[in-house]
């Protein structure tokens, strides 16, 4: 059973606290916090949270680490490349602490979840002072308070106590787009993925919060709601009487206003038809559904314990196809899974046809230790995965462009979310999640506007103000 509770009154007084120690410590100037994100958007939704526990402790923020009275760094287990530079980043943060001792450094997250890693963080990097896992998140005001007073190095993890810890500061990012995280952990098991042994057991909120929490966000004028899960389907369990994600959505997509809902990740054996439904009957729900296959081959779905078929994927799209047209379906794949054949890869390409994405996320299989699939025969060279790798993109590519062209001559909701980093232009995103450029006054940011669309190229589309 999920159990929900709110947030410990004594962490509260140790950012009170904290606040007090540091106005001492800095002599009335405000101490600066360097917060750095690495992975998913739930790692996001994280660091929104310990901004928030930062801000009542006192501490402003800033994105120059030179200037940090604290540090941290919030981690990603599930890529080796994303652990590899993790490493490099704090490696690279022994010179600034020889020059200024009085820094506190921190490691966070999913990677700190893992023994191995905590017992290099320890011995290979003795100038972190503080590391903490995804489970003690509602104790970070006293793990920081006691850092801060005795300078000891404080290692914790493993501290999973299943609960909900609900009433903990946020500190939002964004303005107009927004994560609103609806449960935490895990209970599936996937062979590849490390992630139900660094957040643990699945946690539902309670509905009552997070219809709340939406509207909170939506009648401050959030334009993009994201709610968050591992896997968002199997939203309720632990949850008395259990609600159903569908059933969710469909409250949250009452609440009044102009705003776009969307979720993520949504695994395929708990997509329902009732799902479906409620976003094609939906005001607010966008018309983009995320969905990872991984593999288009039942033997390799099997060894991957994901619990669905091909044909099963398979009519669960088109399904959403009869009933949603406009629908943009993106995807995770993930190349040379251990005992993956060419003909298992073959399979992939031909599902990739069948169903016409919008874009794929692409990965090349990454061993992550502790997880079945890291210790199963891997016949496949890297070179020959690469190949592999690189048809596959040039497939979707392909497909992606014949999409996109489809578009040009209509008129699309975009939201506008900033300056293009190219081209000087603004870029938004349509209902679909397609990015759209075009010209216009930075004035816009933020709000919804309609643009037509003038020409397409491979994954973006251009068009101009209507």
């Amino acid at each position: 059973m999920s159990e929900t509770v709110r947030m410990d009154d004594r962490q509260i007084e140790y950012l009170d606290l904290t606040a007090e120690l540091m106005s001492i410590r800095k002599l009335g100037d405000e101490p600066l916090a360097y917060v750095r994100t690495y992975g998913c958007q739930q790692n996001v939704a994280d660091s929104e949270r310990i901004k928030g526990m930062l801000a009542r402790a006192g501490y402003g923020f800033t994105e120059n680490v030179e200037e940090a009275d604290f540090i941290l760094f919030n981690t990603c287990a599930v890529r080796e490349h994303a652990e590899d530079r993790v490493f490099g980043n704090v490696g690279a943060l022994k010179k600034l602490k020889r020059r200024h001792p009085q820094i506190l450094i921190a490691l966070c997250g999913c990677m700190m979840e893992q023994e191995h890693v905590a017992e290099r963080i320890h011995r290979s990097f003795p100038f972190v002072g503080l590391v903490f896992g995804t489970h003690c998140m509602h104790i970070f005001p006293e793990l920081l308070y006691k850092s801060l007073v005795d300078g000891s190095r404080l290692i914790v993890r493993d501290n999973d106590d299943k609960l909900v810890h609900e009433g903990v500061p946020t500190l939002r990012d964004g303005s107009f787009k927004g994560w609103l995280p609806i449960m935490y952990g895990c209970d599936n098991f996937c062979t590849y993925c490390i992630v139900p042994y660094v957040r643990g057991r699945e946690r539902s909120r309670e509905p009552d919060t997070i219809i709340a929490e939406a509207r909170d966000m939506i009648e401050r004028g959030y334009k993009d709601i994201t709610l968050l899960g591992q896997n968002v389907n199997s939203y309720g369990k632990g949850l008395s009487p259990r609600p159903t994600f569908a059933g969710l959505l469909s409250e949250i997509d009452k609440i009044e206003g102009d705003y776009w809902l969307r979720f993520m990740t949504s695994h395929p054996k708990d997509c329902t038809r009732e799902l479906i439904d409620t976003i094609a009957q939906s005001k607010h729900v966008s018309l983009h559904l995320h969905l990872p296959f991984q593999s288009g081959s039942d033997r390799v779905l099997k060894a991957m314990n994901r619990h669905y078929t091909r044909e099963k994927y398979l009519d669960i799209v088109k399904y959403a196809k009869s009933k949603i047209p406009d629908v943009s379906l993106t995807s995770d794949v993930i190349v040379g899974f251990p005992g993956e054949t060419r003909e298992d890869f073959e399979q992939t390409l031909s599902l990739i046809r069948e169903v016409g994405f919008t874009s794929l996320f692409t990965f090349i299989f990454s061993p992550r230790k502790g997880t079945p699939a890291a210790t199963m025969d891997d016949p496949v060279s890297d070179e020959e995965k690469g190949l592999w790798f690189r048809e596959l993109l040039a497939v979707q590519e392909e497909i992606a462009a014949e999409r996109c062209s489809s578009m040009v001559g209509r008129i699309e909701k975009v939201l506008v979310e900033e300056k293009s980093k190219t081209e000087g232009r603004l870029c938004g995103r349509t209902s679909g999640n397609i990015i759209v450029e075009f010209d216009g006054d930075d004035s816009l940011i933020g709000d919804f506007r309609n643009v037509k669309i003038t020409q397409a190229r491979n994954w973006i589309l251009t068009g101009e103000l209507v």
